[in-house]
């Protein structure tokens, strides 16, 4: 799994792809919350909050993440370097956690200068410090859990097609549906049950600095089931 891993960080640094994820976010994220006008600009929201940019950042990442991931396995199948992979020793759950946490780890990179953002915040309060530490750290657990399972998304989304295009498009529509569309749905039916299905209600229930166990678990649970469906497609591909 540590080499699948180490190649899959090389290969994103060896192209332009690893640098435009990490700068694409950042300028992205910087440009809306600091050069924007707009309900994202954080001078001119009135007070030291990180707020804005724990709303914004899934939505960039929800286009970011699956542009990363796509080349996973379709890349692979369209080369028709997988079979050669599969026939490997080493086990399908090694391949598919490899490719993962190699997609996973690239974006946490992307995701550490952020942390500038919350110290400029910082030193913005008045007085200096006056910014709610505890509701910080929870949105950033809520952003690492939500990025876990946009990432597992991706790899699946990667095994359906060998064209990256279709499998970036697929990706985004399944992170979409998670993320809002089953919230959006409960508007409608008036359903506790089917807004629970959603990523966006447990994320902002972390974001408040509370770490409840069933919002951990729901993500834990989203990123083991996409990770589960990507190894049954692998089997498939070696049938």
């Amino acid at each position: 799994m540590l080499a699948i891993l180490k190649k899959e960080i090389n290969s994103f640094f060896a192209s332009p792809i690893g640098y435009l994820v990490i700068g694409l976010f950042l300028v992205l994220n910087g440009l809306f919350l600091w050069i924007f006008k707009g309900e994202f600009n954080i001078l001119e929201y009135g007070f030291a909050d990180a707020s804005s940019f724990f709303l914004l950042a899934p939505w960039i990442l929800i286009f970011l993440i699956p542009a990363v991931t796509m080349r996973s396995f379709s890349d692979e199948k369209k080369q028709g370097t997988l079979e050669l992979l599969l026939t490997k020793p080493i086990s399908h759950l090694n391949i598919v956690l490899g490719k993962y946490f190699g997609a996973f780890l690239l974006i946490l990179i992307a995701l550490t200068p952020t942390l500038l953002y919350i110290y400029t915040v910082y030193q913005l309060g008045n007085p200096i410090g006056n910014l709610d530490m505890g509701s910080t750290l929870g949105s950033y657990f809520g952003l690492l859990f939500l990025i876990a399972a946009y990432t597992a998304i991706g790899i699946f989304a990667s095994t359906l097609s060998d064209n990256q295009i279709v499998a970036c498009i697929t990706a985004v529509f399944i992170c979409f549906l998670f993320y809002i569309g089953f919230e959006a749905l409960a508007d409608f039916t008036s359903s506790n049950f089917i807004e629970q299905l959603g990523m966006n209600t447990h994320y902002k229930s972390m974001s408040r600095g509370v770490l409840d166990t069933r919002d951990i678990l729901y993500f834990l649970s989203v990123t083991v089931f996409f990770l589960i469906l990507t190894k049954l497609n692998i089997n498939k591909q070696n049938k």
